[in-house]
């Protein structure tokens, strides 16, 4: 049996405080929603095996370009990270897996296994990192890495990546998510087709090293670190990556990394329609990639996207299987509070999106009736489903209430007298 961390009696407890009316909720919405010919225990049920990876560096205080400035009881390294997963997982009962990043969380595989396993949790995508230089590294990505000039660099990042796959063929992990902060500055600074065959022939060692059963996710980044140009800048370039690569090859689709004003939904519809969405890394943003809280800014946005992928699942698309995970920076808030609503939101879009009447749907695109078509969508999105998302943690042991339970723990203050303090004033994005 796995351990739990926050204490089982005191969210029993909690639990017990706001059942009554979650019954009531619950009964009422499924009331409404059966009205409209829709089962909410089989909505309930989808949720319930909806999941998302938590990222192992979203656990600690994130940071800006200019300044970073730490949080109380931060984890010190991954095992301290894996303990704070376990804490979102417990009480959310929707995140399983964790997605780690090497080297910043390089550490015996099999120890990593077995902490991870105390709690329950396993492993999902490895991540690697060539977009800044390691302790003791040889070579400088400063200008570049897969796509860098000298091939000495290339071959060391190509090394990395096979060892991230060898780290993750223990942990169980079935994926890689490469991104690289390759590009230029300057015009002239480099000449694209040559950094962008560079970078094709260096990723085509990487997905040699694939094993059987595993996948590779290419992310693309409009800018940043690179401002002038990006070699993976965006979709379209990353399906070419994923198209020369093969069928294990996908596209990771970060929803910060596209331009303002970008039909993110139709990208995604896109992708499926040609086998390439591999997944995603769920945040939001106002300006760029603000790695901001999921639905805090454009929860619109997130049922829209979720609109094109349950269309694919219930539609039963070949080999429709996409990766979801999160991927934020917390500056202002506590990380584990921000990473249980992120995965709130997250099937919170999910099931509104169960909730689109799609043969109706349909009639109204057919018959170019724009306003009845949108209004469709509509209906779906203003549904409260609370009740049901609620309701799915309680019945699989979450808490109704994720961040009531963990301020009730006391857990951010327990860690905080465990934990040294970090000292603040470094910049950088961590």
């Amino acid at each position: 049996m796995s351990e739990s961390i926050i204490s089982a009696d005191l969210v029993d407890k909690d639990n017990g405080a706001r059942k009554p009316n979650l019954e009531r909720d619950y009964a009422s919405l499924g009331e409404r929603l059966d009205r409209r010919g829709i089962a909410i225990d089989a909505i309930r049920d989808k949720v319930e095996k909806f999941a998302v990876a938590i990222p192992s560096w979203g656990v600690g205080t994130g940071g800006t370009r200019f300044a970073r400035f730490p949080g109380a009881g931060e984890p010190r390294d991954i095992f301290d990270k894996i303990e704070d997963c376990a804490v979102i997982q417990q009480l959310t009962q929707a995140t399983p897996t964790v997605s780690l990043h090497i080297p910043w969380d390089k550490a015996d595989p099999n120890r990593l296994k077995q902490a991870a396993s105390r709690f329950g949790l396993g492993f999902d995508a490895m991540n690697s990192n060539t977009f800044s230089d390691a302790k003791d590294q040889a070579l400088s990505y400063k200008f570049g890495s897969l796509s860098h000039a000298d091939a000495g660099t290339r071959r060391q990042a190509v090394e990395h990546n096979l060892e991230c796959i060898e780290i993750g063929k223990t942990l169980g992990s079935k994926a890689l998510t490469v991104w690289i902060g390759d590009g230029s500055n300057f015009p002239g600074q480099v000449n694209f087709a040559k950094a962008f065959e560079r970078y094709l022939d260096a990723m085509k060692e990487v997905y040699a090293g694939l094993p059987a059963g595993w996948k590779l996710f290419s992310e693309h980044k409009m800018y940043e670190p690179a401002f002038y140009s990006t070699v993976v800048q965006d979709w379209g370039t990353n399906y070419m990556i994923a198209r020369e690569l093969g069928d294990k090859a996908f596209c990771l689709v970060d929803l910060g990394h596209h331009a303002p004003n970008v039909n993110i939904e139709m990208i995604v519809s896109r992708l499926i329609q040609f086998k390439k969405l591999g997944g995603f890394h769920f945040n939001d943003s106002k300006y760029g990639d603000d790695d901001l809280d999921a639905g805090s800014i454009d929860p619109y946005r997130l049922f829209l996207v979720f609109n094109e992928l349950v269309d694919a699942e219930l539609s039963g698309t070949e080999g429709f299987d996409p990766a979801h995970m999160l991927d934020q920076s917390h500056n202002v808030t506590d990380p584990i509070e921000s990473l249980m609503l992120s995965a709130v939101e997250v099937q919170r879009a999910y099931a509104q999106a169960l909730l689109v009447d799609r043969k109706a749907l349909e009639g109204f695109q057919d018959s170019n009736d724009a306003l009845m078509a949108t209004q469709t969508l509509k209906a779906a999105y203003r549904t409260d489903v609370e009740p049901i998302l609620a309701m799915a943690r309680l019945k699989t042991g979450g808490a109704i209430d994720p961040v009531a339970a963990y301020r009730a723990a006391g857990y951010r203050a327990k860690v905080a007298a465990e934990r040294p303090a970090v000292a603040g004033g470094s910049g950088g994005i961590v």
